[in-house]
């Protein structure tokens, strides 16, 4: 067997792989005579079907197998010996001039286009500069924390006008084009929360109403056109939703309000535990630590975006592009040319961020230990439990679960590719400066 290698550029070459028959027989007799052990063909005791039968049954397609499982071997040893960065999979050129008779004689000869990594330098040091923000929590963003705090501990009232933020109970009628109620059209009784109207004119005038008041409602202006609030609220499929033309009578049924919870002991207590938040001060001083503490993790989030945007910026290396897209079209049989040519720009991006991720990792001799990927597995799962449990599992449960989590591949796999996002993220926020930077939330928000 001969395989052989020819540089298109730096960034592509064609592989020929040259089989003789010497190189396949004694693999496709070995495979007829274990098929042969396993057949169970009618007149055959088990086990004892003669190889030949299974040579003149079955013997094409064993050959055509063995030679795919020999190349697969071949290219695979080829490209681990000799070290090639090889971006996706081989893939084979077609050549309509060969044929093979596929005789136990025939001499192959097979190419294959493979897309080569690029050679590149990192040059990260403490003249690369990026702005690291320390978010201050301003009296907008901790009125509003508090208010939906006191409103998960409130209780619900039935006032008899409508205001901002109340929930209209009401029965939605389909109107014909001259304003009439539709018969047999589309009728449901459904919660309407004020605040989630976009249009201010139409929530201006759900503003006011009383029980049994009727008002027509276009309902697709005041969500502007969400199809996901309009199915809901007509109960029809999203589908229906997005092509629905129609105005609604809208008919108030209750007008339902959501009190906020006083500022007692009553109420820190239910937040804090007993006694240990007792003043009005102590809980906004409690609110706003916590509230801090979720803007830092935004922070660092923000910082992390940035140093992507700037690697992938400050790093320059051309990919196979053409080769690429190949190989994304070879691979997913779905794909049009459209969508392709639509996600490409991003399946570049990201893969130009892997490779620059792995020469990070391999120029600095950065370790991904087992244990650091078990115990990002572990918060994860944590986390996930507690949004349905408030008792906290042990840490002998949660590292059960968690190495069980960790045996299905493709959960490995991605917290594996976390624990090293994280490892090179450290690594280079290490080596840049970072230029702190205070800075109101709402401001902060304005950002991203």
């Amino acid at each position: 067997m001969n395989i052989t290698q020819e540089k298109i550029d730096n960034l592509n070459s064609v592989v020929t792989v040259s089989i003789k028959p010497e190189d396949y027989r004694e693999r496709v007799e070995k495979a007829i005579k274990t098929q042969a052990k396993k057949a169970k063909i009618p007149g055959f005791r088990p086990g004892m079907v003669p190889p030949s039968h299974i040579k003149r049954m079955y013997g094409k397609s064993i050959l055509v197998d063995e030679i795919n499982n020999l190349l697969a071997d071949t290219l695979n040893n080829y490209i681990n010996e000799n070290n090639l960065q090889v971006l996706g999979q081989p893939l084979p050129k077609v050549d309509g001039e060969k044929e093979f008779n596929w005789d136990y004689n025939d001499e192959f000869e097979f190419n294959y286009e493979l897309g080569l990594a690029p050679d590149f330098e990192l040059d990260f040091s403490s003249k690369d500069v990026l702005t690291y923000y320390d978010v201050k929590i301003d009296e907008e963003t901790l009125a509003s924390r508090i208010s939906n705090l006191r409103k998960s501990y409130g209780k619900m009232t039935n006032p008899d006008v409508s205001a901002d933020n109340d929930v209209l109970y009401a029965e939605l009628k389909q109107l014909s084009a001259d304003g009439s109620v539709f018969e047999d059209g589309i009728a449901n009784t459904a919660s309407i929360r004020l605040d989630l109207v976009k249009d201010e004119e139409i929530k201006k005038s759900l503003i006011g109403l009383k029980k049994d008041d009727v008002v027509e409602f276009d309902i697709q202006k005041a969500f502007e056109n969400d199809a996901h609030q309009v199915s809901r609220l007509l109960n029809i499929s999203e589908e229906d939703a997005k092509d629905l033309q129609s105005k609604f009578q809208l008919t108030v049924k209750n007008v339902n309000r959501l009190e906020e919870s006083d500022l007692n002991q009553e109420f820190f207590d239910k937040l804090f535990g007993a006694g240990e938040v007792t003043t009005e001060e102590e809980f906004r001083e409690r609110i706003t630590k916590e509230l801090e503490a979720m803007m830092e993790q935004n922070a660092e989030q923000k910082l992390q975006n940035d140093l992507y945007k700037f690697s992938s910026e400050k790093v320059n290396f051309e990919l196979p592009h053409d080769f690429l897209k190949r190989w994304l079209k070879a691979t997913n049989e779905n794909l049009t040319d459209e969508e392709l040519e639509k996600g490409y720009e991003d399946f570049a991006r990201n893969l130009k961020w892997t490779l620059i991720e792995n020469k990070v990792i391999k120029d600095n001799n950065l370790e991904i230990k087992y244990e650091e990927v078990l115990e990002t597995a572990k918060k994860r799962l944590d986390a996930q439990f507690k949004m349905y449990s408030p008792q906290a599992l042990s840490e002998e449960q949660l590292s059960q679960y968690a190495v069980q989590f960790l045996q299905d591949k493709e959960n490995a796999n991605r917290i594996f590719e976390e624990v090293k996002a994280n490892k090179v993220f450290e690594y280079l926020k290490g080596i840049v400066t970072l230029d702190k930077k205070e800075i109101a939330y709402n401001k902060f928000v304005e950002l991203n």
